[in-house]
């Protein structure tokens, strides 16, 4: 039941049998009862995983493997588990998919660090989801808990195969699919055997910090980063995975004390890209200093999303309207994206202010082909009203007229 209710709170789609939340909440006892009961006796076997293609930034597809609501209780219950076994034995410096541990958190870390250390490698694991060795996967299982259920059901949800929409089924020898419940910590158990152990082990004098499969280590010197990524990239090898060529790259961490320059001098990480940048200290004074703010990918990411809500044509609704309709969304951003050098946001949201006019020209007669008069007009309700919206509590608003 405590599954379940972790299972209804992330709500999330139908898996293969086309089982809604609410379809299964209908017959929620008999629901329950035929998991406990199949678990309980060693005969649940978890069906096909529902294969969804996600469009990624670069163009290319994620595939994602939605399971049925049933088989996400199932997987809960194991994590409730094994959770709580694991967990106190993971890496201080694994922040992905962790109780009271987030990705800002890696974020604010990384920006330390990269003070600290003039160079930075940037590791990126060519699609580890799709190939997790599954014999180290239950290797590592098996080192962390006797219980032969927990094995049995682990090694069936690794194997179960993913349905296509024609209903082919593909067959899985390795990986686990981005989706299930128990993927997550799944992957953060081998990483922590294939990386985060062995670095603590290898290079403990390397700082790191790993968010699911994607890791930054903070060297002193060129040829120290080099002789690590090096030992990394057959450490990587020697447990079924590769680095991708193109995209693990050393970066010099360049700001305004650090002399020369360097083929890489910034990196993207969790939505974020490091580079030098323009800052001022306390006392005022500019200087350069390398340090994160919001990526390009995820800013155009963001203006494709205020592209979509076509505020400008939506002259049936008031301002309050739009303004409950959307401010959560703007809130989310701001709240991550804004945590570190704020001002980066500020030409993107300032798109809404734009629409906003646009809006106003569009549903009131009187300011039709005016523009400044629009602008005003937006001007005053946001003095009477400065909390409206999210962007005008940053000041990004109309000045009243």
């Amino acid at each position: 039941m405590a599954a379940w209710e972790r299972v209804k709170a992330n709500k999330g789609a139908f898996g293969v049998d086309e089982e809604s939340i609410k379809d299964f909440e209908s017959n929620l006892k008999g629901n329950l009862y035929k998991v406990w009961n199949r678990m309980s006796s060693g005969t649940y076997f978890p069906p096909p995983v529902r294969a969804v293609e996600i469009p990624k930034s670069d163009g290319q597809k994620r595939l994602l493997g939605i399971p049925t609501v049933s088989d996400r209780v199932a997987q809960t219950v194991v994590k409730s588990y094994l959770e709580p076994i694991v967990e106190p034995k993971f890496h201080d410096d694994s922040y992905g998919y962790r109780p009271k541990k987030s990705a800002l958190d890696a974020v604010g870390v990384a920006r330390e660090r990269c003070w600290r250390k003039d160079w930075c490698i940037d590791l990126d694991i060519k699609g580890f989801f799709d190939n997790l060795d599954h014999e180290l996967m239950m290797k590592a299982i098996r080192f962390h808990t006797d219980e032969k259920w927990m094995h049995l059901y682990i090694e069936r949800w690794l194997k179960a195969p993913l349905q296509g929409k024609d209903g082919e089924l593909i067959k899985r020898e390795k990986g686990t699919p981005q989706g299930g419940v128990v993927s997550p910590l799944l992957a953060n158990i081998f990483m922590h055997h294939t990386f985060d152990d062995w670095m603590k082990r290898r290079f403990p004098e390397v700082r790191f910090e790993r968010f699911a499969d994607d890791i930054l280590a903070h060297c002193s010197t060129l040829k120290q980063a080099e002789k690590v990524l090096e030992e990394i990239r057959t450490r990587l090898r020697e447990c079924g995975l590769e680095l991708h060529p193109g995209k693990t790259k050393i970066v010099y961490c360049k700001d305004e004390d650090r002399d020369g320059s360097y083929e890489h001098e910034s990196f993207d990480f969790l939505g974020y890209t490091f580079r030098p940048r323009l800052s001022k200290n306390k006392h005022g004074k500019n200087f350069v200093n390398f340090t994160p703010a919001i990526s390009n990918k995820a800013a155009n990411r963001i203006r494709k999303e205020i592209r979509s809500w076509k505020l400008h044509l939506r002259s049936d609704k008031d301002l309050s309207d739009l303004a409950r309709m959307f401010n959560a969304y703007v809130q989310g951003w701001v709240n991550y994206y804004g945590r570190y050098y704020k001002s980066a946001m500020y030409p993107f949201l300032r798109n809404i202010e734009r629409f906003l006019i646009r809006w106003v020209m569009r549903k009131y007669k009187r300011f039709q082909g005016h523009k400044r008069r629009a602008k005003n007009w937006l001007g005053g309700v946001r003095k009477r009203e400065p909390r409206l919206f999210v962007h005008w509590r940053l000041g990004l608003g109309s000045p009243a007229g």
